[in-house]
């Protein structure tokens, strides 16, 4: 595969940055740091950068519009082959830091998969999914809004992040489905 697009999901602005919501954002992040890629306002509502082997996304239109930067990346890039896409995104109904890489499939409960779905009129779109879990008695919309703990972001940085990064390097340099079984036989 010649390049991976990365499409980190999350809202923008202060007050979201470690929110649970932005796991894609704080994933893409980390990427760009490994890869040494700088990431900068883009022709649209995204930040990007790359180099020879990622482009890295975080679009800039708030969680449930995401589709909307997705849409315009792929096609000022003239991406017709989805499986070069990547989008990294939370997920309330996996426990957290179970991370899951999907090929295909719907949009479930996140409002922001769901706008890429409809932008791209497509559910064969690669999704990395990054567990954060949900409590009881907390409403899924105050819960996604949270801030991790500090002891969250630790585990994020130094054990999910690192085997989301990896299986994703697996999945341009061998193959999705070889990427698939690293990151999807992961133990909790």
């Amino acid at each position: 595969m010649d390049r991976v697009f990365l499409f980190g999901l999350g809202n923008p602005g202060r007050e979201y940055i470690y929110t649970r919501h932005n796991a894609g954002w704080l994933f893409v992040d980390y990427f760009a740091f490994r890869e040494n890629i700088k990431l900068r306002p883009g022709r649209g509502e995204f930040f990007i950068g790359e180099n020879e082997n990622f482009v890295l996304v975080k679009p800039t239109t708030f969680m449930n519009l995401s589709g909307i930067a997705v849409r315009e990346v792929v096609e000022s890039y003239g991406i017709e082959d989805y499986t070069s896409i990547i989008v990294v995104l939370d997920d309330a109904d996996l426990p957290f830091g179970k991370l899951r890489l999907r090929l295909k499939g719907s949009a479930g409960s996140h409002n922001g998969l769901a706008s890429v779905i409809a932008e791209l009129g497509t559910e064969q779109i690669p999704r990395l999914r990054i567990g954060i879990g949900r409590p009881d008695g907390i409403p899924l919309k105050d819960y996604v809004l949270s801030e991790f703990s500090d002891e969250e972001i630790e585990i994020l940085r130094t054990e999910v992040f690192p085997r989301g990064y990896e299986g994703i390097r697996i999945y341009r340099r061998e193959s999705p489905l070889r990427a698939m079984d690293f990151i999807n036989s992961q133990k909790n």
